[in-house]
């Protein structure tokens, strides 16, 4: 039987916010420490990459998203432009990669509200659990429903930023903190600083993976995905410039909370509870953007028999992919259960870096005008620079998982095989 289609109920407005919940959540909370260990000071010169590399990769999203307005993302202009094999390896980093940062960023909401030196683990995991399972129930109910609550988590996320900010301001930090931080930065630290900042980068996506959602998806999405990373790379721009004069890298790069510590260094620790708060619904927001985003994707692989077809279930009146989004809340849940993965940035950048690649260079085949190949080349070369740069052990994690997906689909392929050496469904 034929599902339904999901419905249209996006506008501008929604999707900015969508994409600014997946962007502006728990990544600048975290990812500042670990970009701080790689390039110290140098950092700032990542962010930039990492912006430059998000603004080609989202030009390309942009235009494929407006020639192909469904669900999926990148695996469908994969499929579309390069052919069936590409579109898979898109999909699977994204979704593989995705779903290990739900139980993440569930670990996250967490580590913000209940944990201490006296909470039981088991607690920390059954909040977990909790935020995703709500989460999930959320997003059950239909879209709409996802994009008011992203407005609400948002909205106080961009508060709590803007607290860390001015308590710092207020201080009136000097630059001391940088003397001689300049001096040590090497190019090879500031790549790998630029790919783990990517992490914080890469929640445009979401807007074209929910294209099937959005009013008017040729104007509304490409428009949405510009608003959404400018807004975004003005935030963390200034948040990275304010806890880096604030704590200096050395603080900042030993720190598990670096814009909590930023604060205690300007001499605000009152201020950090609004921090801490902050964080939390920073996560939550990510978690409930994350939830969306690999359902639709999941959704479209099923479509596309990439992924079991009972997947590709669409919710009668809710006009949801809840068969994903079930499946998604369970995986994530025993995840959160059963294994720690807070460290998980440089796995889900090297997942999502992979997937930007393949959507500019399927943007390349467009017909369309020059300067689109001259932005979906940089992009591709960027996101091949970042993704080598990595932290070893995340090139490692990511590779093996590709092969597992790889070997998975090839099996398939040949079980689906006639005995004349034929496929029923040729790819």
């Amino acid at each position: 039987m034929e599902q339904p289609a999901l419905a249209r109920r996006l506008g501008t407005t929604d999707a900015v916010v969508i994409g600014l919940g997946s962007m502006i959540g728990a990544g600048v909370f975290a990812a500042f420490g670990p970009a701080a260990r790689a390039a110290g000071a140098g950092l700032l010169i990542g962010l930039v990459l990492a912006a430059a590399v998000a603004y080609c990769n989202a030009t390309a999203s942009a235009q494929l998203a407006a020639q192909y307005p469904t669900s999926g993302g990148t695996y469908i202009y994969g499929r579309e432009r390069l052919g069936p094999w590409w579109g898979f390896l898109a999909g699977w980093g994204f979704v593989i990669g995705k779903t290990a940062s739900c139980a993440a960023m569930a670990l996250t909401v967490a580590s913000y509200t209940v944990a201490g030196p006296e909470t039981p683990q088991w607690l920390q995991r059954a909040v977990a659990i909790a935020a995703v399972l709500v989460l999930a129930a959320l997003n059950y109910r239909g879209i709409t429903k996802t994009a008011m609550l992203a407005r609400i988590l948002v909205a106080c996320t961009l508060i709590a930023l803007a607290v860390v900010v001015l308590a710092i301001a207020v201080t009136k930090p000097g630059s001391d903190q940088l003397r001689g931080a300049w001096s040590v930065i090497t190019p090879y630290g500031v790549l790998q600083s630029a790919g783990l900042l990517f992490f914080a980068f890469a929640g445009y996506a979401r807007i074209a993976t929910m294209g099937e959602e959005v009013r008017d998806p040729a104007r509304t999405i490409p428009k949405a995905i510009g608003l959404a990373l400018a807004i975004t790379v003005a935030t963390y721009l200034t948040v990275g410039v304010a806890v880096l004069l604030a704590a200096g890298p050395d603080r900042l790069a030993a720190a598990t909370a670096p814009l909590a510590e930023a604060v205690r260094a300007a001499g605000a620790a009152p201020l950090v509870p609004v921090v801490a708060v902050g964080g939390a619904l920073a996560s939550l927001g990510a978690l409930l953007a994350l939830i969306a985003g690999v359902g639709r994707t999941a959704l479209a692989m099923a479509r596309h028999r990439d992924l079991p077809g009972w997947l590709a279930a669409v919710h009668p009146r809710h006009r949801v992919p809840h068969h994903a989004e079930l499946a998604l809340a369970a995986v994530v849940s025993v995840l959160v259960a059963t294994v720690d993965l807070r460290g998980v940035i440089g796995f889900s950048s090297f997942g999502v870096l992979i997937y930007y690649a393949i959507a500019n260079a399927a943007a390349y085949t467009l017909p369309s005008r020059s300067w689109l190949r001259i932005v979906a080349v940089g992009g591709l070369i960027g996101c091949l620079v970042l993704v080598v740069t990595l932290p070893w052990e995340s090139i490692g994690a990511g590779l093996g998982m590709f092969a597992l997906g790889v070997g998975g689909r090839w099996l398939v392929l040949r079980r689906r095989t006639r005995p004349d050496g034929q496929s029923p469904n040729p790819r």
